[in-house]
C-alpha cells in the first residue's frame, strides 16, 4: 500500500479528461463572462465526486479486474489496498466533493452530480456492466453529467443548450466505448462482460459504429443550429466528425481489428477535446440564444 495506489484507484486520466469537458460546459453557458471563483469550485467539486465515483468502481470491480490483463495488477484487484479502507475512502471523497458542491453552485448542479454518480456506480458498475449489453447505455449517462453539471452551474436551469449537451456527451460514449472494447476483446471476452463486440460480434459492432458516430456528429452540429456556438465552431467539427465517419466506414472491410480500433478511439479523444475547446471559444452572445424550456 502507497500514496501511489491511493492515487491510482481514483483513476485520475479519467477525472482529468472529464474536467475538460466540465470547462466546455461551463464556458459555453458563460458566454465570455467566466466566474474564476465558480470555475474552480466547480472543477475541484466534481473531480472530487467522479474520483469517489472511481474508488467504489474499483471496489466492485476488483474480481472482474483480476480476469483481464490490462488491469489485474490494479491496487484492488492485487489486494494492496483493503476493501474497507477504499470504501471509507471514496465516502470521503465524496462527502467532501458534495459539500463544495453544494456550497458554491446551486440545487440543479448537485443533483445532476448525484444523478450521475448513482448511474456510474449504482446501476452501471453494479449491475448493467456485467449483466447486459446496454451497459454502455446506461454508462453513457453518467459520463454525460460532467459537461451538463458545468453548464447548469453557469446557468441554473436544464435548457436547449444542457439538453444538447446531453445528446451530444451520450452518443460519443458509443463508439468510444466500442473503440475500447475491440481493442481489448479478449480481456472483456476473459471477464465475460456482456459489451456489443462481445455480446454480439466485432463486425456487427463496426456497423453500428458508424451508425453511433454519424449520430454524433450531427449532435454535435446543434449548437449551431440553436444560435449557441459559431461558423468556426461547426467547420471544425463538420470536418473532423466526418473524417472520424470516414474512418468507421472503411472499418467494415479491416482485418486489422485491433490497429484500426486504436485508430478510433485516439479519433473519438481528439473528437471530444476539439469538441470542448470550440465550445469554449467560439460562443455566441447571450441575446442571441433561443431558449426553449426550462425547469
Amino acid at each position: 500500500m502507497s500514496l501511489r495506489d491511493y492515487f491510482s484507484v481514483i483513476k485520475p486520466g479519467i477525472v482529468a479528461g472529464n474536467l475538460i469537458s466540465v470547462i466546455g460546459g461551463f464556458f459555453l453557458a458563460s458566454r465570455g463572462k467566466v466566474d474564476t471563483t465558480l470555475l474552480l469550485a466547480t472543477l475541484t467539486g466534481i473531480a472530487l465526486v467522479m474520483a469517489s465515483g472511481c474508488v467504489f468502481n474499483n471496489c466492485i470491480d476488483r474480481n472482474l479486474d483480476r480476469k483481464m490483463r490490462r488491469t489485474r495488477n490494479r491496487p484492488m484487484a492485487q489486494r494492496r489496498i483493503l476493501l474497507p479502507v477504499a470504501i471509507g475512502y471514496a465516502i470521503l471523497l465524496g462527502i467532501a466533493g458534495f459539500a463544495i458542491l453544494q456550497r458554491m453552485t446551486n440545487a440543479l448542479t448537485v443533483l445532476t452530480v448525484l444523478l450521475g454518480f448513482f448511474i456510474y456506480v449504482g446501476l452501471y458498475s453494479l449491475y448493467m456492466k456485467r449483466h447486459s449489453r446496454f451497459g454502455t447505455w446506461v454508462g453513457s449517462l453518467a459520463g454525460a453529467v460532467p459537461p451538463l453539471a458545468g453548464y447548469c452551474a453557469v446557468h441554473n436551469s436544464f435548457d436547449l443548450g444542457a439538453f444538447m449537451l446531453l445528446t451530444m456527451f451520450c452518443l460519443w460514449q458509443l463508439p468510444h466505448a466500442c473503440s475500447i472494447a475491440i481493442l481489448n476483446l479478449q480481456d472483456y471476452m476473459a471477464a465475460a462482460i456482456p459489451v456489443l463486440p462481445v455480446s454480439q460480434g466485432v463486425p456487427l459492432a463496426k456497423k453500428r459504429m458508424v451508425g453511433y458516430v454519424a449520430a454524433f456528429t450531427m449532435a454535435a452540429l446543434l449548437p449551431v443550429a440553436g444560435h449557441y456556438t459559431g461558423f468556426a465552431y461547426f467547420f471544425t467539427v463538420l470536418i473532423l466528425g466526418g473524417y472520424w465517419l470516414y474512418q468507421a466506414w472503411i472499418g467494415r472491410s479491416i482485418v486489422d481489428d485491433r490497429r484500426w480500433a486504436r485508430k478510433l478511439f485516439f479519433l473519438s479523444i481528439l473528437m471530444i477535446m476539439t469538441v470542448n475547446v470550440m465550445m469554449s471559444v467560439d460562443f455566441r452572445p447571450s441575446s442571441e440564444l433561443p431558449y426553449f424550456f426550462h425547469i
